[in-house]
């Protein structure tokens, strides 16, 4: 599948087949957020990949939109290291871009995949840091959940003519 085609036909999938997805995958989709931009190349990101059932099954303890996790096979977190950051505040840019990197290699790969916001939410930034162990220095942005899709979301065409404004507002 070429860029633009997985560009405009990925949508978030929140119900998957009971099939596993391997580790050997699940480290291309990470290497893919890897990929991403940075601001200044300082790539300040960690990733947490999940796929231990028990886990995945408490994410809804600190986040009210994760009912996925009860089909969902693993999960990669994004988080921003703050030791690694070099522009200061631009963490989050960074790994919003991995994030989306994420998805659409999920999506090429054939799988479905979801973005469940983490940070700014305050509870859901202290449960995640709770639940994965994460060091004070590193901030959970987002969580993806995939697997193999047991639904598939017609693709939307979004392109909005009016929001489009040439050399000016």
């Amino acid at each position: 599948m070429d860029a633009l085609e997985a560009i405009r036909t990925r949508r978030s999938v929140r119900v998957f087949e009971n099939k596993s997805v391997s580790r050997d995958l699940l480290r291309q989709l990470v290497a893919a957020g890897m990929q991403a931009p940075s601001a200044g190349n300082q790539q300040p990101w960690q990733f947490v990949v999940i796929d231990d059932k028990a886990l995945l099954l408490r994410v809804p303890e600190f986040h009210p939109y994760a009912q996925m996790s009860e089909t969902a096979p693993a999960a990669i977190l994004v988080c921003g290291d703050l030791n690694l950051e070099q522009r200061k505040g631009y963490w989050v840019q960074d790994c919003s871009a991995a994030t989306q990197n994420i998805l659409l290699a999920a999506h090429a790969a054939g799988l479905g995949a979801v973005w469940t916001g983490i940070y700014p939410r305050e509870e859901r930034v202290k449960g995640a840091r709770r639940l994965f162990g994460l060091p004070d220095t590193v901030i959970p942005l987002s969580l993806i959940f995939v697997g193999h899709p047991a639904e598939r979301p017609a693709p939307e065409n979004r392109f909005r003519e009016d929001r489009i404004h040439w050399n000016r507002w």
